[in-house]
């Protein structure tokens, strides 16, 4: 099998304030990260992250998207189409289409979704 070449490398830091300038990255992803960080405003770290993303990269944030941690995502989703986002989306991942919603419950992952998109 061919090996295929890869740009990757990490780094630990503060996502709060992410040591990197803006636009320095093709693709975001991030994986059951940002309810972990102490925040009252889990939205502004999400805006931090995506601040680093060039224009037309693309992101994938999963995550628990509840109203108590995050509040309304819907309305984040406008708000990154009226910033001149290309395409955002939160895809609902905790009712079927990756768990079941029983699953979702007592894995304590209700209100899971996929924020994706292009910048």
């Amino acid at each position: 099998m061919p090996r295929i070449p890869c740009n990757l490398s990490f780094r630990q830091g503060d996502a709060t304030h992410l040591d990197f300038p803006d636009e320095t990255f093709d693709a975001v992803a991030s994986n059951y990260v940002y309810h972990n960080i102490p925040s009252r405003d889990r939205q502004a770290l999400l805006l931090e992250t995506l601040r680093t993303l060039k224009k037309g990269g693309t992101f994938a944030i999963h995550d628990i998207f509840t109203p108590g941690r995050y509040g309304d995502m819907e309305a984040f989703v406008r708000k990154l189409k009226e910033m001149g986002y290309e395409k955002a989306e939160l895809i609902d991942t905790a009712s079927g289409m990756w768990i079941r919603k029983e699953e979702a419950g007592w894995m304590d992952l209700a209100g899971a979704g996929l924020l994706v998109g292009k910048k």
